[in-house]
């Protein structure tokens, strides 16, 4: 009996840990740090409100009806990226950034942005300590998106949002 009970817990664990999406097998990567559906973190840098991870990556945003994202709606958006190092964070700059949604209700995915991180102005003070890419972005759907950066094809991080 115990030997059952052992064979039944370890086939739900396996069952509940494969990750599948419309039959297609979703790779995870260790870069993605915030794998859970909620809604990602607020916080400041600067004199700006962001939502993402800090020190790693996020884009200017106050979750006020004015930044908040309606279904359709394109609006600008300021993304930051942090790299491990101040140097590694200047190689950001250049990189091309692709931005992926896919959304937890019906797992589609969105071409959201294309873009670049832009070459830091030297005539501002600390400029160069993070990469900057203005951006406009629409969500087809309400619910949880997971926006999922790509910077030159490999996943840099990503953010979760919800649409109104």
């Amino acid at each position: 009996m115990r030997l059952r009970l052992v064979y039944i817990i370890v086939l739900i664990l396996l069952i509940g840990c494969s990750k599948t999406e419309s039959n297609v097998v979703i790779n995870e990567s260790p870069n993605v740090r915030n794998e859970s559906w909620q809604v990602s973190s607020i916080f400041k840098y600067d004199d700006y409100m962001m939502i993402g991870e800090q020190g790693k990556i996020g884009f200017i945003y106050d979750d006020k009806d004015v930044t908040r994202f309606y279904p359709g709606k394109k609006q600008k958006y300021m993304w930051h990226f942090w790299a491990e190092t101040p140097e590694e964070t200047r190689n950001l700059f250049g990189k091309r950034v692709k931005i992926i949604g896919v959304s937890k209700q019906t797992g589609q995915k969105a071409d959201v942005f294309d873009g670049g991180i832009g070459i830091p102005n030297t005539a501002i003070e600390d400029n160069d300590k993070v990469g900057r890419m203005p951006s406009m972005m629409s969500l087809p759907s309400k619910g949880l998106w997971r926006l999922e950066a790509f910077v030159d094809e490999k996943l840099f991080g990503s953010v979760v949002v919800e649409v109104h």
